[in-house]
């Protein structure tokens, strides 16, 4: 499912530029127009670029920029509403500290209400925008506790691509076995898509219920093992810049 984060997306340079610069659009336009506008000593002329200074060396006639962009790795607890906003329900964005919504933040993409996991929460919506488009293919690992044995014919039906009740049919994903008994199973699913309760149709598709699910990882973010359940934290630098393909 593509969602689009938030009303702006932002850190566009040509706003960074007006806010920072506190320049008119006009004055904005001109600056790229005299080449005054670098992104890590090169000129540049795209003006609704995405950066972050943690990133990229912004320089607008000789003077350096700075965004204040904010990026959280949560680990997403059961009960928690994968939304800014609710008004009976507890969303993700309130398990965030008031001292750290410096900027206003958004989930990248959503979790069931009862999966937990891997969730990234970020104010660069247009960071989240890209990292959801579906022709960027980005992977996510989840491991699912499954309530009857999973089998090696499921494995094939999940390579081939599961085809649900309404004849859609899923892009091909992986399914690893992790244990398996009689009576349940526990394996790992990479999908590159992000239907709706994607997952769990896809073993339902197969006869099978998925009684436990979680995230473990998004494209190069990992779950943080040290982080418990509604836990949260920045970004390191490392983590930032592994989503640096993603910055358009």
């Amino acid at each position: 499912m593509l969602v689009r984060i938030g009303k702006e997306i932002d850190m566009r340079l040509d706003k960074l530029i007006e806010e920072t610069l506190q320049t008119t659009r006009k004055e904005m336009k001109r600056l790229f127009a005299a080449k005054q506008v670098k992104i890590d000593g090169q000129i540049e002329f795209c003006r609704n670029r995405n950066v972050d200074s943690l990133l990229h060396e912004i320089e607008v006639s000789g003077q350096r920029l700075a965004t204040h962009e904010v990026y959280y790795l949560m680990n997403k607890p059961i009960g928690a509403v994968t939304a800014v906003k609710d008004t009976t329900k507890m969303t993700v964005v309130d398990l965030i500290a008031s001292a750290d919504r410096t900027q206003p933040v958004y989930p990248v993409g959503r979790l069931d209400r009862d999966t937990t996991g891997l969730l990234l929460l970020t104010s660069n919506g247009q960071l989240g925008y890209e990292m959801l488009l579906p022709e960027k293919k980005v992977l996510k690992v989840y491991e699912a506790h499954i309530n009857e044995p999973v089998t090696l014919l499921d494995v094939e039906a999940f390579q081939k691509g599961i085809i649900f009740e309404d004849g859609n049919r899923c892009l091909p994903a992986q399914l690893e076995i992790v244990k398996t008994n009689k009576k349940s199973s526990v394996v790992r699913v990479t999908i590159q898509e992000g239907k709706f309760h994607q997952v769990k149709k896809m073993f339902l598709a197969c006869g099978k219920k998925v009684t436990k699910l979680k995230r473990l990882s998004m494209g190069p973010l990992k779950l943080d093992t040290q982080l418990r359940d509604g836990e949260y934290r920045s970004l390191k630098l490392s983590e930032l810049k592994q989503l640096e393909k993603y910055f358009k």
